[in-house]
């Protein structure tokens, strides 16, 4: 009861002190609030950091004070400290993230064709969906592994978020355009397509692959050119094999007027069915197209279902058997002929006259000659 009565005079005394004197009572709460100032801790950027540093020091101390030395380098952004032993944490787990990600993306893809049958596209996009997949889950575990406190980059999240978003937007414009390239299946690996330029050059060639920023495209002389994504969804796109492979050939051909047109389309149609890689069906055809200046223009319509190997060498070869066929049944191939209409005036009317008498003069001299030599073998 002593104690009990003791222990409560003073809460008495003060609550009376504090509703007699109030200024005292707020002058001795200021006076206790100063006395004791607010420390705030400094937490680590990376939360792992310590743990890991304590833990290799119970194994190894000679470690252990190496990462002493570096964890004690570092400067304090607000309450949050960095230092270099944190920043080669977290070169090293990211080191391991890339690793492990690549190696799971593989295994992943592996998995995937094993387990599914579908065509070179639908597989591609799967393949890339789960190279996302795979490397999202690496980058969340990297972070849990980390214990990185994100509310250390707040200071710098505005203007690297902003940095992200100008550096990264075609990146990211890449990506989803090669996604949707593939979902609608307009354009897959091993097409042969046509695409021109903002400047109107073109690039004929087949897709090798499709990757996440470019389409690589091998046109016939080995040059491998790098289409971004965005390019072949704004540009107007000629894809030889989006539905069928069977392309048509166009081979131009000439001959003289004086020449039989109907043995020449006989002879075309012959030349464009002895190349080996014209198709029987559908058949070749020959249509006449002009009458030209110097001849009558013919065009050899064939067609091949192979265009990945080009077309410049079944022209080629059309052409060539034709020429020996030509040859054979005296079919002209006609060179460039020009009319020429001269009209009379005066000065052309002399210039005539001139060159008339210049050659009567000169047949006149080539007469006497004769007669004169005769008189001298007479004598």
């Amino acid at each position: 009861m002593t104690a009990s009565a003791d222990t409560a005079a003073p809460e008495t005394g003060n609550s009376l002190t504090s509703l007699l004197y109030p200024q005292a009572g707020e002058a001795a709460s200021s006076a206790s609030s100063t006395a004791t100032p607010a420390a705030q801790p400094t937490e680590q950027a990376v939360g792992a950091a310590e743990s890991i540093k304590d833990a290799v020091t119970q194994h190894s101390v000679t470690i252990g004070g190496i990462i002493e030395k570096l964890d004690a380098i570092g400067f304090t952004v607000g309450s949050t400290r960095i230092s270099v032993w944190s920043a080669l944490l977290v070169v090293m787990v990211l080191a391991a993230i890339v690793v492990c990600a690549q190696v799971g993306s593989k295994l992943a893809h592996s998995l995937f064709n094993r387990l599914t049958r579908l065509n070179p596209a639908q597989q591609l996009l799967g393949e890339k969906l789960l190279t996302l997949v795979v490397w999202a889950i690496a980058i969340l575990i990297g972070i849990d592994i980390l214990g990185i406190n994100l509310t250390a980059l707040t200071v710098f999240s505005g203007a690297f978020g902003l940095a992200i978003g100008f550096g990264l937007q075609k990146t990211f414009g890449n990506l989803i355009a090669g996604i949707i390239l593939l979902m609608d299946r307009s354009i897959k690996p091993g097409d042969v397509i046509a695409i021109s330029d903002q400047a109107g050059n073109s690039t004929f060639g087949q897709i090798r692959k499709i990757g996440i920023r470019a389409v690589s495209v091998t046109t016939r002389d080995r040059r491998e050119y790098l289409i971004p994504n965005e390019q072949l969804m704004i540009n107007q796109v000629e894809n030889w094999s989006y539905s069928s492979k069977v392309v048509r050939i166009q081979v131009p051909v000439g001959i003289s007027y004086q020449c039989d047109i109907k043995l020449a389309e006989e002879l075309m149609l012959e030349a464009a069915k002895k190349a080996k890689r014209v198709l029987d069906t559908p058949p070749p055809s020959v249509w006449l197209d002009n009458y030209g200046n110097s001849s009558v223009d013919f065009v050899i319509q064939c067609w091949i279902n192979d265009p990945e190997d080009g077309v410049g060498n079944v022209r080629s070869e059309v052409l060539k058997n034709l020429w020996w066929l030509f040859q054979e049944k005296g079919i002209e191939i006609p060179f460039p002929q020009r009319d020429l209409n001269l009209r009379s005036n005066a000065q052309f009317d002399q210039l005539i006259a001139a060159i008339s008498q210049r050659i009567e003069q000169r047949g006149g001299d080539t007469g006497t000659a004769p007669s004169s030599d005769g008189a001298q073998n007479g004598s």
